[in-house]
Order: C-alpha cells, then sequence, then structure tokens
C-alpha cells in the first residue's frame, strides 16, 4: 500500500474524523462481523452527504490517478460503496465508468460487471476502505476474468493491516490509499479524539487485530 502524499493522508484523516465517518473508541469498541473487536469504525460513504469533504476526496483520488495510472482508460467501483466514490472520479476524469457486483444479478443477464464491457481496456478500480483486501480483489479477479487490463486501486483509507499488503502483493495489484491508520492516529490525537495513553493499544490492535483484547 502506497499513500498520495502525507500533507494528504493528514487532511483527509481529518475531514474524516470531523464529519465522524471514522469513530475511535478503545474504551468501548467495535464487533466486526468476523467477531473482531476494534477501536475503530469507519464509514466513508458520509462523506458523500458533505460536499466540501466529497470535492476534497474527489480531488484527491483524480490526482492520485493522473499520478499513479496515467494511462487509464475507465474507472471500475467496487459495489457498493466504491460506486458513488467512482462515479464522481469517472466523471471528473470524464472517463467511462463500470461498477462490479459482489455476486452476480440474480435475474436478467445475471451480470457481474454493470457497464461496457471492453476487452483490454485499462482500468482502475476504486474503493472506498480496505480491510484485508478480500473483496477488493475479487473485483480485480472478476475484471481481469472479463479481459481489462487493471492498472491498479485507489482507495480513501486502509487499516494498514499487514495481511492486506500481503494479498494486494500476491495478486499483483498496486493499491494507493488517500490516507490511512497509521496518518490517522497522530490527526486524533491532535484534535483531541484521544489521548496519548490509549496510542499503545490503537496501534497494537493494527499488528493483531484478531487477538486484540482477547
Amino acid at each position: 500500500m502506497e499513500l498520495l502524499n502525507p500533507s494528504i493522508a493528514a487532511e483527509i484523516a481529518q475531514q474524516l474524523l470531523q464529519i465522524q465517518a471514522i469513530r475511535l473508541q478503545p474504551e468501548k469498541p467495535f464487533t466486526w462481523a468476523s467477531g473482531w473487536k476494534s477501536p475503530i469504525y469507519c464509514d466513508n460513504r458520509l462523506s458523500l452527504s458533505f460536499p466540501e469533504v466529497r470535492t476534497i476526496i474527489k480531488k484527491s483520488l483524480t490526482q492520485a490517478v493522473q499520478h499513479f495510472f496515467p494511462t487509464v482508460e475507465a474507472i471500475a467501483g467496487v459495489a457498493t460503496a466504491g460506486i458513488p466514490q467512482g462515479a464522481l472520479l469517472a466523471n471528473d476524469l470524464d472517463l467511462p465508468f463500470l461498477y462490479v457486483r459482489s455476486k452476480p444479478k440474480g435475474h436478467g443477464m445475471e451480470n457481474t460487471i454493470e457497464g461496457k464491457v471492453v476487452a483490454q481496456q485499462k482500468v482502475v478500480v476504486v474503493e472506498d476502505l480496505i480491510s484485508t483486501g478480500g473483496s477488493s480483489l475479487k473485483a480485480v479477479e472478476d475484471l481481469r476474468n472479463a479481459g481489462f487490463e487493471v492498472l491498479g486501486m485507489v482507495a480513501i483509507f486502509s487499516y494498514g493491516f499487514e495481511v492486506a499488503d500481503k494479498n494486494f502483493s500476491e495478486a499483483g495489484v498496486r493499491l494507493i490509499c488517500l490516507s490511512n491508520y497509521h496518518a490517522l492516529l497522530p490527526e486524533a490525537v491532535k484534535e483531541n479524539y484521544i489521548d496519548h495513553s490509549t496510542l499503545a493499544s490503537l496501534s497494537e490492535w493494527r499488528k493483531n487485530p484478531s487477538g486484540w483484547m482477547q
């Protein structure tokens, strides 16, 4: 995983905290569907309701694609949260847009990919959040199987798990994120969302999320 740049990572983290798209509750952790206990909850879809934040994210994603993937020919969003972000990005770049379902539609053409499929078209995939990378990389696999050339993926935020880095590396997918957990923590301290005494526990969670608080 690579960051677009440190200043944007800090700004995006700060904005997501302010609109409560990211919440930190180390004393009262959230429980994920996997059963993991987590001090953080992230729902970047909230950014869509805040035009200023939405615009910052859109412009940063545009900058990331233009810098890292200049030969891009289309944008693909990952259902569901990557769809609106991807559509905004594609519009800003004046490129075709499509999206990838988590599973084939149960009627009609039973599509997994919605939009025009063009063999060998160079596509960049858009996600809102990266945890382990499983569902994101499934979308990449579907696009590749349909004949697209996947240049890489851009995402708003990553938890920074080592398993995600391993999964993306093994799949041969370059991942560019606007911000991540590492960039978030100092911003959370600076803005008084957390204090220094909780930093050690929060850092340990990222290293071992499945065993944290066990």
